[in-house]
């Protein structure tokens, strides 16, 4: 039985579109026989007719994919840098200026591995606090 008429009615009736409409499969003949708006809507009230409910749209893809906000990704001062990116920094410059006093032979190789160490220790701020220490402590070898 085509039953279009009848559902586009329950449609307006019920402010959904056609597919959200639902007739019961048993009652088919009767809602065929339903001519005017009055008698869908009795059919609606007997609950032979219903609207289904509404299909969101799913976020799930949304939330899987998230925004990439890592390092590599930030542009701008450098308040922003990692506590990690600082350390790689300041750790590199210092041990590039030890390597450069072992070459240049103005500190013994004992003297370099223990000033080396005590880098990695986090005991020098920057370069200039490494000469500092140096200094005091009279481990520049004479010439």
């Amino acid at each position: 039985m085509n039953i279009k008429i009848q559902k586009r009615l329950a449609a307006k009736i019920l402010k959904a579109g056609i597919n959200r409409v639902w007739v019961e499969p048993d009652e088919l003949d009767r809602v065929g026989s339903a001519i005017t708006r009055e008698e869908v809507r009795t059919l609606i009230h007997e609950g032979v007719i219903k609207k289904r409910p509404q299909t969101g749209i799913s976020r799930g893809r949304v939330k899987q994919k998230r925004r990439r906000k890592g390092p590599g990704s930030r542009k701008g001062s450098t308040q922003g840098v990692l506590r990690k990116q600082r350390w790689m920094i300041g750790i590199r410059k210092i041990r590039s200026q030890l390597l450069e006093l072992r070459d240049k032979k103005l500190i013994t190789t004992p003297v370099f591995r223990k000033l080396f160490l005590m880098a990695k220790g986090g005991s020098f701020r920057s370069i200039s606090h490494l000469n500092e220490y140096i200094e005091t402590h009279k481990l520049v070898r004479r010439r």
